[in-house]
């Protein structure tokens, strides 16, 4: 297995997340943007928007390579300036309604010319309302799928989404978490083609998943007070984004495609000034969910 090969999954996975998700969603249709990147390399940006379901949206296929950029040769205590490549697989939609959870997933691979190389990625979801049954239900999905690759997986993997994806200065987890995983580097228990057998199915599970919880939740009831906390909960994933996300800081380290990068902002997000909502409700309900170390499965 190599590169190449890595590289072309990646592409096909981006072809059949787009396709279900427009059969899902009824309306809206991808558009494509093909971009090259000035030190080596390119990718394909698809863009929806205006659907039935989804307002904003981006599934993002990249192949990038060449000089390693200074700040990462010294985050990685490297000697030198070795040449690399990264492809991956990323998205982030925001839907219509309040109802329907945002959702990011992204799937990636590293290496470069001194035999480094690693896998990472992960799936999480950020709901404006905990919904707990489909809380469950997408842990569930996540843990079946670390189980069939090996048994620490999944309880590794949470708690490595809990800590990351985590707004610090608001002392809150930006949803209900997921898996995260980085730096998964090849060795004799676990070859470079097992560990692309877990990232791919990672990969393979968005789409059920995520064309599941369209169908159960796009249909129910909301109002103005509930598109105003949407808002306010898109305001927090800038927050993360901007602040804490390491992949964002890795595409513009590396000289990366800033549209493409910035894909993942809302339409709209809103800020008000110490904001806390009634005890009782169902957003303070929903503020108390967004904690390290919930138990979902």
């Amino acid at each position: 297995m190599n590169k190449e090969q890595i590289s072309l999954e990646f592409q096909q996975l981006q072809d059949r997340i787009c396709a279900a998700l427009e059969n899902t969603d009824g309306k809206g249709k991808f558009e494509e943007d093909v971009w090259e990147r000035p030190g080596g390399g390119g990718g394909r940006t698809r863009v929806i928007g205006g659907g039935n379901v989804l307002e904003k949206g981006g599934v993002l296929f990249s192949a990038v390579y060449g000089a390693t950029p200074e700040k990462i040769v010294k985050d990685l205590n490297l000697t030198g300036q070795p040449d690399f490549f990264a492809t991956g697989v990323s998205i982030v939609l925001h839907p219509h309604s309040p109802m329907v959870p945002i959702i990011h997933m992204n799937v990636r691979y590293f290496e470069m010319n001194n035999g480094v190389c690693w896998f990472g990625g992960g799936i999480d979801l950020t709901p404006h309302y905990v919904d707990e049954a489909d809380a469950r239900y997408f842990h569930q999905q996540l843990k079946q799928v670390c189980d069939r690759h090996h048994p620490d997986y999944y309880s590794r993997f949470k708690t490595w989404a809990d800590d990351y994806f985590y707004i610090r200065h608001r002392q809150e987890t930006r949803g209900i978490g997921g898996i995260f995983f980085d730096h998964l580097t090849p060795g004799a228990d676990q070859p470079i083609e097992a560990l692309f057998a877990f990232v791919k199915e990672v990969g393979e599970t968005f789409a059920p998943v995520y064309t599941h919880l369209m169908k159960k939740n796009a249909a129910l009831p909301f109002g103005e007070a509930e598109k105003r906390w949407q808002a306010l909960r898109r305001g927090r994933y800038v927050e993360f984004n901007l602040v804490w996300d390491r992949g964002t800081k890795f595409g513009l380290d590396t000289d990366g495609r800033t549209e493409s990068i910035l894909v993942s902002m809302p339409p709209q997000a809103e800020w008000l000034y110490n904001y806390q909502p009634p005890e009782g409700s169902r957003e303070h309900a929903t503020l108390q969910r967004l904690r390290k170390g919930v138990t979902w499965v």
